[in-house]
């Protein structure tokens, strides 16, 4: 499993995370890599096997969800030839193919039961049996695997074993959301932005502008480090003008006037479109006077919620006119809302 980018970041809550996966490299025990999706699991997994005893050895990477459950077995554990219609012949699993190096398991809370317990049996005794076979195979494998799911709660809810999750919890490297490492997204930005335009082989690096790197500090970032890069690398190869700092940038891909309709989106009833002019808010804005600001983020972000609430008072709380009077798709305006903590009055109760 070879990749071609490289953990970045300067933050502290990210730069534990990371020591944590780099000292418990050296020792051969099972590692547990949580994290919601886009924050680098697959990445903590190779670094967690370049830096152990087995780094000449296999990197084998499997990712639980891709498969149907009635394949999964077969293709964890191997089977012989006849073992079930289609076995024409015999093939090993991910174990065998990975015996003195590392089995990368992603997605591990999508197994099923039956392979939850056969896994376990591999973990605790080192031995992996064909479908099929009537004799294991000794195989020496560490184990690293990721998942976004809370594993002692689906325990909780008799969806994960209990003794697996013992025999696999010797460590635990949780990533940080980007949301939480906002000193990193102008570091990573910046090193998406030249690898693009190294590849596009632009003479210089002209940055982005103050407008469009204020733009990435205040998105909420859903899809983290994955859907960061998407954006600016799109940013980098859309922009035309190589003597100007980048000023576009475009969260949703999607966005488009022509994009078709979603189909309860078609049954609904057109919206009345409302144009609202939002000036500066009185309230909690007010307290904070150019002149006087002691904390930019804060400011920011109050008088951020202050226009959303003026607007959806204006549209009365209809949150696709409200969307489209600031000029916001509809997710961007939920995410917003999200951010802020903004509920409906009735959700408020």
């Amino acid at each position: 499993m070879e990749r071609n980018t490289q953990l970045v970041g300067q933050s502290s809550s990210f730069l534990d995370a990371v020591e944590r996966a780099s000292r418990a490299a050296a020792l051969d025990r099972p590692v547990l890599v949580i994290g919601e999706r886009g924050t680098g699991k697959e990445l903590v997994a190779e670094r967690l096997h370049r830096l152990s005893p087995r780094w000449d050895q296999p990197l084998v990477t499997m990712n639980c969800a891709a498969l149907p459950e009635t394949l999964i077995e077969a293709e964890l554990f191997g089977h012989e030839a006849g073992a079930f219609t289609g076995a024409t012949k015999a093939r090993v699993g991910r174990f065998e193919e990975a015996d003195g190096g590392t089995l990368f398991l992603d997605e591990l809370a999508t197994l099923s039961q039956g392979a939850q317990e056969r896994l376990l049996r591999a973990v605790e005794y080192g031995e992996v049996t064909r479908i099929g076979a009537s004799k294991p195979v000794q195989v020496d494998v560490r184990i690293v695997a990721a998942t976004n799911e809370h594993l002692p709660k689906l325990v909780e809810e008799n969806r994960f074993r209990a003794d697996l999750l013992d025999r696999l919890c010797f460590e635990v490297v949780t990533l940080p959301p980007l949301r939480h490492r906002i000193s990193d997204i102008p570091v990573l930005a910046d090193h998406f932005a030249r690898r693009m335009a190294l590849e596009l082989e632009w003479d210089k690096w002209p940055g982005f502008s103050a407008s469009a790197s204020a733009k990435l500090l205040a998105y909420d970032w859903p899809g983290n480090v994955r859907e960061l890069r998407n954006v600016v690398e799109r940013a980098v190869y859309r922009w035309e003008d190589q003597e100007r700092p980048i000023d576009a940038i475009q969260f949703d891909p999607f966005e488009s006037p022509w994009r078709p309709a979603a189909a309860n989106e078609n049954k609904r009833e057109a919206e009345p479109t409302v144009t609202i002019s939002t000036p500066m808010p009185t309230g909690p804005v007010s307290a904070y006077d150019p002149s006087s600001c002691a904390d930019f983020r804060l400011a920011i972000a109050e008088y951020e919620k202050a226009i959303l609430s003026t607007a959806l008072e204006k549209c009365r709380w209809n949150q696709r006119a409200a969307a489209a009077a600031l000029q916001l798709s509809y997710d961007q305006l939920r995410h917003a809302l999200k951010r802020h903590e903004i509920l409906a009055p009735a959700e408020a109760k």
